[in-house]
């Protein structure tokens, strides 16, 4: 792309709306559309100051193309440093059109996919993490998601990588300097102070690397896979957990044959549920393609939702057969089979022992369905049996609520809560990695004594990746992979 080139794009989303915004940058902006606006005014647009708003016509000619509020920005005092005006219009898609192409046919150009962000970028008015915290912004779908984003595009991330690239910068030059005067022997950089700094940088870096698994999840949502036999409601939980009639309810058993997922935000942290297939043994050929879907759901999840229906256990304590008047519909059907009946209580244990074994490192929830059909003594047995067990009914919403809070539990907010620095950015997290990496070097060297040469060696490297960063230092490869997941007009 050709950085010179004056753009125009439109920065609101596509369709039809009361009104849509299009964008135009670059050094021609105002000349290009001065001419193309009569405003109500009389005055003429190119003599007008930066950061004022005029009411008035958009013409091709003599054809009225629409009634517009146009507003003017000048470089540098701009979102991209550069002049820039704002073209308010009517939404019709139509009018949009009719109106970016003559633009284009006066001068402008098609603007790229978030080239308007990169020539802020370029132009100095945000450094590389503010503006990819741009795009994570429009993207948020939560508050937890979204006061991380705020938070770096306000440059809390760059600042704190900035104030440690100076002070490390700092006794660099001082190495260099001594590499001028090798043969005199002299000692500018106190080693002991560049100890002492190295261990501190350390210590930011290392915290910051930490903080990425919570800002992750946090940016990303946290996968949560609900599993169990099947009818034992799963779905139902879901419906519940979405307040939506999301996922088909049925008492046929193998109903869900395929995953169904759905995101909620929960105490602003997002969590992405996922119904499962029922698990069982089965000749469906259908059904069990989607019971190892489940078990692949198992392994991308965060956290496991093990669901297994009470009324159904086949057990001394816990027996439908024993409440025919609170269960009559179970009674006749447990008279064919004990299988009819569903699990004991020994079964349920076991297969959630599989999947512990199975998946050691996830946390599983164990969640007792239909409580409500249960007796509070029924209720104190089931907990004494399995360990960690919450009772629940997701038909009647009782224990859903506690299950949330329980989800919270596993994502540390306490950092967010404090307004700590979390990193979210792969990139910036493979970055942070490589310069713990040097900085750890740098520190062995300390401790072996080495001359400053090697030293100087480690700490340009870690200079090299806190500046990539903030994108003091950059190539066009890794600007266009950047701005190519941005939206157009921005």
């Amino acid at each position: 792309m050709n950085l010179k080139d004056t753009i125009v794009a439109l920065a609101t989303p596509a369709g039809a709306g009361a009104i849509a915004v299009i964008r135009v940058s670059g050094t021609d902006a105002v000349s290009i559309v001065a001419p193309l606006f009569r405003a109500k005014s009389k005055k003429d647009l190119a003599n007008e100051p930066s950061h004022t708003l005029h009411l008035g016509n958009i013409v091709d000619e003599k054809r009225i193309l629409d009634e517009v509020l146009v507003s003017i920005f000048h470089g540098p005092r701009s979102y991209t440093g550069e002049n820039t005006i704002e073209i308010s219009c009517h939404g019709s898609p139509y009018i949009q059109q009719e109106i970016i192409q003559l633009l284009v046919r006066k001068g402008c150009r098609s603007a790229e996919a978030g080239e308007f962000t990169l020539r802020s970028f370029l132009n100095g008015k945000m450094d590389l993490s503010q503006a990819e915290a741009v795009a994570d912004l429009i993207s948020s779908e939560n508050q937890a998601s979204h006061q991380l984003a705020m938070q770096q595009m306000r440059g809390g991330f760059s600042n704190e990588i900035k104030k440690l690239r100076e002070e490390l910068l700092n006794f660099a030059s001082l190495i260099e300097l001594e590499l001028d005067f090798a043969e005199e022997d002299v000692e500018f950089a106190n080693r002991d102070q560049f100890s002492q700094l190295v261990m501190r940088i350390q210590k930011v870096l290392q915290k910051l690397v930490d903080s990425f698994s919570v800002g992750n999840v946090i940016k990303n949502g946290i996968p949560v896979a609900i599993v169990g036999e099947p009818n034992v409601g799963k779905s139902t939980l879901l419906n519940a957990l979405l307040n939506e009639e999301r996922a088909i309810v049925s008492e046929i058993a193998g109903t869900t044959r395929d995953t169904i997922e759905d995101e909620i935000s929960i105490g602003g942290i997002g969590f992405r549920f996922i119904d499962t297939a029922g698990i069982r043994e089965t000749e469906d050929v259908v059904e069990s393609i989607g019971i190892k879907r489940t078990f692949e759901k198992i392994s991308q999840a965060q956290v496991v939702l093990y669901l297994f229906d009470t009324s159904r256990l086949r057990h001394p304590e816990i027996n439908t057969e024993v409440h025919p008047t609170r269960h009559p519909e179970l009674v006749s059907r447990s008279n064919s089979s004990k299988e009819s009946a569903g699990p004991t209580l020994e079964q349920v244990k076991v297969e959630i022992g599989k999947i512990r074994n199975q998946f050691p490192q996830k946390p599983l929830l164990i969640l007792a369905n239909k409580i409500d059909q249960l007796t509070d003594k029924e209720v104190d047995f089931l907990r004494s049996q399995v360990s960690d067990l919450m009772s629940i009914s997701a038909k009647t919403g009782e224990g859903v609520e506690e299950l949330q809070n329980k989800l919270l539990e596993f994502v540390n907010t306490g950092e967010l809560r404090n307004n700590n620095t979390i990193v979210t950015n792969s990139r910036h997290y493979n970055a942070l990695l490589q310069a713990l990496e040097e900085i750890n070097k740098v520190q062995e060297g300390l401790n072996a004594n080495l001359s400053g040469d090697l030293l100087a060696i480690d700490i340009r490297q870690a200079l090299y990746h806190f500046g990539e960063i903030t994108g003091e230092i950059t190539n066009d490869d890794l600007l266009g992979n950047i701005f190519a997941n941005f939206c157009i007009g921005k």
